[in-house]
Formats: structure tokens, C-alpha cells, sequence
């Protein structure tokens, strides 16, 4: 298995964390032309520069966004009339959502416009990017606005964008997730996170480190603070480990591969503003992972976490419900399997796929819905398909048709609850829509 270790030494923001993957060999032409991919898709008018530095004595690599003229720098001057601003001003040179601020009032008058969480997942899909990777960069800005909406205590959709805050989140967000997709991580394991110590400006006056959005982010997660005063962790780096990292760790045994540096932009006495990325091969890969190195060459891979549960005292009318409310909280899949239990009872096992950052959450979820006094968690690497939507053209109305592909191989399947809300209201039998839906897709497919 090829993991990827995230030494966070000095904390962790978005433009480290560019900069440790290329200085651990990742090539700079793919950060280029997610760029200018972007650039197509948004016309966001940015740009990357890229160097050496060193930090400490330490050689690193240096990654900066340019919007213009300008350099990690948001506008937050040329504002008027803006009421309850709610940008954070941080030190560690590159925080990406400085300019991040919700509306109260429909007359503010800016001079500048501001991007909406809507779209910037917009523009993330239109961009012509790997499917893993758009995916992994939507639950990141996801996971940001989530939290700044919990701090202000606005509704996600009501998180605003400053226009160059938000071109800098989107480079280094969707950067971030182009890039680790690249290297081919199975599994990405961090450190605990070294907050840094004092005081952050923010629009309402000055918080303690960490800022209240870094600090949303990081519930659950082990930090420590090496009594550096600067912010070390900013919030788009807090967002960035959050989606990646399956679980915060010590070093894991492992055989290194290669060593990156990303570095920051201050200089710190006596201590390397770096993050660093070991990339290497775990020592414990089992030969069923080894005889699927070939295939996970050729699909997506991601880790995701397994809750389960046995249950053998619970109502059977609330099994139902339990799946539905876990489905709606985002997670993968649910399902039960019977099971003999001790005292020969009959039981059902849970189990419940899940994004690692939605694990937690979920437990909560399973505890207040069920019985069970104990869930079982673990770590599990999938892979994936690329998979798409198309539609096929049915007497009775259009059906979706999920198509997925590996290496030219399609496989298609019709939308079931398309097929069904046609079946019903045409009152025809479900199997011949679907054979319908299945049968015109393939045709329009084929001329």
C-alpha cells in the first residue's frame, strides 16, 4: 500500500501543502494545467510561481498564487457598506478564504464581486479535471464553508466568496486535490497538527489561534501547539487534511520513497516553516493488495471508513428509518445482514460505509438512533470507477442513465427511481421501462 505521510511540524496551509508534493516529486505541469483549466473554466485570471527557498537551512519548495497583480493578497480594502465581515487576517502568509464573509443584507454595494459556495462547486465541475479529483476538491471547500457557516451561524449556501480570496481558495483547493490524486496515495496519514500559539485578527477583533473556522475543522483531531506565536494551521489547510487524511498518527512503519518540503512564507528562529510529505510503501501490504496494483493503475482508489453493529434488541420498525436517516446524512451505503447472536437471537450486523470525515458523525447518529452500545470502526481502501451521468429518450419521458468506464468498457444502468415514477404514472410494468430506457440508450449509443 502507498501511503502518504503529512509532518506537520510547522502546521499545514493550503500552499504548503502544493509545495511538499512537488517538492516530493509530483511535476509542476499538472499544478500548471489544473491552472489553466481552471482559468478556462472561470476565467479567474490567476497564476502560479513556483521556488526554491529554504526555511531554516531546510531546502523547500515555495508555492505562491498571483491573482493579477497580486499575490495571496484579498481586497478586503476596497469593500463599502459590507455589514458583519467576517474575514480572518492570518500571518502564515497564505490563507486562502481571508476574503470569506456571508450577507446580512441584500443592499450591500461592492466593488468587487463575491463568489457563492453554489458557484464555486459550478465551476469546479465545468473544469476539466480527473472525477476522483473534482470530487475530492467539493468535499473540501464543503467541509470549509460548513464550518465558517457554523461560526457565523449562517446557512452553507449563505457563505460568500471575496472574489480574489476565492480565485486563491479554488487554485490551491482544487490544486491540492488534482495533485494528491496524482501521486497515487492509497492511504494519506497526518501527524498531529502544531497550531502555532497567540492571537489572530479577525473583522470582529482579535480571537486566540486557532481561528474559530480552523477550530470547527479540527474537532476530533489530535493538536498541539509548539508555543510558536504565528497561526500555523489556517483553515484551508485544516480543510484540506480533513478530506484527505484517513486518521491522525504517529509515522507509520512504511519504506520511503521520496521526501518533500512545502514551505511557508515567514521565517521562524531556530525552527523550519515546512511541512513535509513522506511518500513510501507500507511494510504490512497484504498479496491481495499487491495482485491489484495493476487495476488500481487503471481506476480511482480512496480509503473509505466502515462502521458496524450488531443488533439484536432493536425494534425492527426503526431499521427502515435508521437506513434512511444514515443515507441522508451522507453516507455511502448502508446495509443488514441476519446474524445468529449469543443466547441463540436471532440479529441483523449494520454496516455503514463512510467517509472518513463523516465517521464521526455517523456514530453519533447510529448511538442516538439504536440500541447498540458499541460500534466497531476500520479503515478499508475501495476502488472506483469513473462514473457519469447520460439520458436516454423513452416513449413515456427521459430516463438517467449511470454509465461507468473502465479502460473503454462501459457499463450502463438505468436510473431506478426514473423507471419507477414512469412506471407509475404510466401504469406499465417497472422491468419493461427499464428494458425500454436500457435498450434507447444503447441504440443512441450505437447510431
Amino acid at each position: 500500500m502507498r501511503i502518504g505521510y503529512l509532518d506537520c511540524i510547522s502546521g499545514i496551509s493550503g500552499d504548503m501543502f502544493l509545495g511538499a508534493l512537488v517538492d516530493a516529486g509530483l511535476p509542476a505541469r499538472v499544478l500548471g494545467e489544473t491552472v489553466a483549466e481552471l482559468n478556462r473554466a472561470a476565467d479567474l485570471g490567476v497564476r502560479l510561481e513556483i521556488s526554491r527557498v529554504t526555511r531554516a537551512g531546510i531546502a523547500a519548495t515555495k508555492v505562491d498564487v498571483w491573482t493579477g497583480d497580486q499575490k495571496d493578497q484579498p481586497r478586503l480594502e476596497h469593500q463599502r457598506y459590507q455589514p458583519h465581515k467576517h474575514g480572518h487576517t492570518h500571518e502564515h502568509a497564505h490563507e486562502n478564504v481571508l476574503g470569506l464573509e456571508h450577507h446580512h443584507s441584500a443592499t450591500a454595494v461592492l466593488e468587487h464581486s463575491h463568489r457563492g459556495l453554489a458557484e464555486i462547486r459550478e465551476i469546479i465541475q465545468r473544469a476539466n479535471i480527473n472525477v476522483t479529483a473534482k470530487q475530492t476538491a467539493l468535499a473540501i471547500f464543503q467541509a470549509l464553508a460548513t464550518a465558517e457557516a457554523k461560526v457565523h451561524n449562517v446557512d452553507v449556501d449563505s457563505v460568500h466568496f471575496h472574489e480574489v480570496g476565492a480565485a486563491d481558495a479554488i487554485v490551491d483547493i482544487v490544486c491540492a486535490a488534482v495533485g494528491s490524486n496524482a501521486m497515487a496515495v492509497d492511504e494519506w496519514v497526518c501527524s498531529p497538527l502544531n497550531l502555532g500559539s497567540g492571537t489572530v485578527q479577525c473583522a470582529h477583533g482579535e480571537f486566540p489561534v486557532p481561528a474559530p473556522a480552523t477550530a470547527e475543522l479540527l474537532k476530533d483531531v489530535p493538536v498541539f501547539s509548539s508555543g510558536i506565536q504565528a497561526e500555523l494551521v489556517t483553515p484551508t489547510g485544516a480543510a484540506i487534511v480533513k478530506v484527505l487524511a484517513s486518521r491522525f498518527a504517529p509515522l507509520p512503519a512504511l519504506k520511503i520513497s521520496a521526501v518533500g518540503y512545502g514551505a511557508g512564507s515567514r521565517e521562524f528562529d531556530g525552527h523550519a516553516n515546512v511541512t513535509r510529505l513522506l511518500l513510501g510503501t507500507s511494510e504490512a501490504a497484504s498479496v491481495g493488495e499487491a495482485s491489484t496494483s495493476q487495476l488500481t493503475s487503471e481506476v480511482a482508489a480512496d480509503v473509505v471508513t466502515v462502521l458496524e453493529a450488531n443488533l439484536d434488541d432493536l425494534n425492527p420498525q426503526v431499521f427502515g428509518y435508521v437506513m434512511q436517516r444514515l443515507l441522508d446524512e451522507g453516507a455511502l451505503d448502508v446495509f443488514y445482514t441476519p446474524v445468529q447472536m449469543k443466547k441463540n437471537r436471532p440479529g441483523m450486523l449494520l454496516t455503514v460505509l463512510a467517509k472518513n470525515e463523516q465517521a464521526g458523525a455517523l456514530s453519533r447518529l447510529l448511538f442516538n438512533e439504536t440500541t447498540t452500545l458499541g460500534i466497531r470502526t476500520r479503515q478499508e481502501r475501495r476502488l472506483i470507477l469513473e462514473r457519469g451521468w447520460e439520458k436516454a429518450i423513452t416513449p413515456w419521458g427521459d430516463v438517467r442513465i449511470k454509465v461507468a468506464n473502465l479502460n473503454g468498457a462501459a457499463t450502463s444502468t438505468p436510473e431506478f427511481e426514473d423507471c419507477r415514477r414512469i412506471a407509475e404514472q404510466h401504469q406499465i410494468p417497472l422491468k419493461h421501462v427499464m428494458q425500454e430506457a436500457l435498450r434507447a440508450y444503447l441504440e443512441s449509443k450505437n447510431g
